[in-house]
């Protein structure tokens, strides 16, 4: 279970170092690179309720292997991509495997350890997942460096081997005979909304927002999600209980966990485009560069527990969204040569904010959820968690590679009048901090209006995710008051991935 998490972790800050080289090898659109890290976050955050459910019913060590041989085949996939659209098909498999992986590692430890060994394992799984979060971009720089983006891929797969051996050997069946019947069709009405959802913020990004692709992808996903959200209400069996959302900690939890990943997934997307792409840095150094966030995350995050008795897990949790909101505000400036030492301190405070807010946002959540309930409002919760950083890509995405393709426009008229229809039709390389791409169609002249149109959008983006996480502070602080009349539930989870 620690190989599982270390891999699904890794795969998500290994993929964002690659972003650019992938971006630049295979001609991909501002647009398209979304989908690369969109399409995995996303449809683990449709199936984990799903992946959680089959599990229970069917058996925790079948369905968990059989994720486990998805990931590890659509890994190879993604390695052998020939383009883009494979390579976002693949990346969605992944994410089947994933949710599969991800919804039964827990499950699967507390089968296997009895009470007074249990935590002491779900503290080794939950150091050993932070670890591989950590090590990714550095492994994600070397792999680039010595090979290529595939290998970011193709590390995968002696691992999930590894890992597949371990489990067959390692691992005892287990099942819930108590399990609850899968609620097939709100999983089905979830995915598709969640899906359209996405779909219609990230085409905002190169077609009109009064567009019929848009507006109507906008309009399917309130019917989809309303239809839901009916559905769930009339379900005997719903896969989100909605009187669990009812409960104001819970739903506070929730909508923190979701908007600290909006941020977290913005950041990591906006600032590899930034410092590869208009400051020329290599994958390997904007990888290590990220050391400094994790560590001052780890170190937090290993600690917070011990300062919650003291301080409360509220002001925390409370506490961490500001310290972060206040980082991304320190990176949100960053020009075409700001000395690393500004964002270096905006990593500082960005990783201690998450290291005291993410390890303590489960346990604040679970206090108001029935014992009975404690898988689901679990589930829930790290769904949200992936809802965040797939659809928040995706809006943060539309803001920042928008606002990049409108200043690019405002600056060709001033170019020389022989480029201009030319320079029209790269707004989506402008958006994607491709410089290089424009000087090269266009001439050098205009190399300085792309990097200047692509910084608007980058600070529009930074500047909303650090808005977001204030927001998500007040949440923490007026939406997890304890509740009177029930005692919270210790559950710590320590990793951000």
């Amino acid at each position: 279970m620690c190989v599982s998490q270390a891999m699904i972790l890794l795969d998500i800050t290994i993929v964002n170092v690659a972003l650019p080289s992938i971006q630049r090898e295979l001609g991909v659109s501002p647009s398209n690179l979304l989908w690369v890290v969109g399409a995995y976050t996303l449809v683990l955050a449709a199936l984990i309720l799903v992946g959680g459910s089959l599990g229970d019913r069917i058996g925790r060590k079948r369905v968990f292997m059989t994720g486990l041989v998805i990931f590890t085949l659509a890994s190879a996939a993604c390695a052998l991509a020939p383009d883009d659209p494979q390579l976002i098909a693949s990346r969605a498999v992944q994410g089947v495997g994933g949710a599969a992986m991800a919804a039964l590692t827990l499950s699967i430890l507390v089968d296997a350890f009895p009470p007074e060994r249990r935590t002491a394992a779900i503290g080794t799984w939950a150091a050993v997942g932070g670890l591989g979060f950590g090590l990714g971009p550095v492994l994600g720089g070397v792999l680039i460096r010595l090979f290529s983006w595939s290998a970011i891929f193709w590390v995968n797969v002696p691992i999930g081997v590894a890992c597949l051996v371990l489990t067959l050997f390692g691992v005892r069946e287990s099942r819930d005979p108590d399990a609850r019947p899968l609620d097939i069709p709100g999983a089905v009405l979830a995915g598709a909304g969640l899906f359209v959802l996405t779909f219609g913020l990230i085409e905002s990004n190169r077609r009109p927002w009064t567009s019929t692709t848009v507006v109507g992808s906008l309009v399917a996903a309130v019917v989809l999600l309303t239809l839901f959200v009916v559905r769930e209400q009339r379900a005997a069996t719903p896969m989100v209980p909605l009187g669990l959302l009812r409960e104001r900690r819970f739903a506070s939890a929730n909508v923190v966990f979701a908007l600290l990943y909006v941020s977290l997934a913005g950041m990591f997307f906006f600032v590899t485009l930034y410092y590869q792409n208009v400051r020329g840095w290599s994958a390997l150094k904007t990888g290590a560069s990220w050391i400094l966030l994790n560590v001052l995350f780890l170190g937090a995050s290993m600690r917070v527990g011990r300062l919650a008795p003291r301080f409360g897990g509220r002001r925390l949790i409370g506490c961490g969204c500001l310290f972060a909101a206040a980082g991304m505000f320190v990176l949100t400036p960053l020009a075409r040569d700001t000395p690393f030492w500004v964002a270096a301190i905006g990593y500082t405070v960005l990783g201690l904010g998450y290291g005291l807010a993410v390890p303590l946002v489960s346990s604040e959540a679970m206090g108001d959820v029935p014992p009975a309930l404690a898988g689901t409002g679990s589930g829930i919760l790290n769904t949200s968690r992936q809802i965040g950083a797939s659809v928040g890509l995706a809006v943060l995405g539309s803001i920042g590679v928008g606002l990049a393709g409108h200043a690019w426009s405002n600056r060709v008229p001033n170019l020389p009048h022989p480029v201009q229809a030319e320079a029209r039709t790269l707004r989506q390389s402008v958006g994607g901090a491709q410089a290089n791409v424009v000087a090269k169609r266009i001439g050098p002249e205009a190399t300085r209006p792309a990097v200047d149109s692509f910084l608007i959008g980058y600070h529009a983006a930074m500047l909303a995710g650090g808005v977001a996480l204030v927001i998500a502070g007040g949440f923490a602080f007026v939406g997890l008051r304890p509740a009177p009349a029930r005692a919270p539930t210790v559950a710590v989870e320590a990793q951000p991935g």
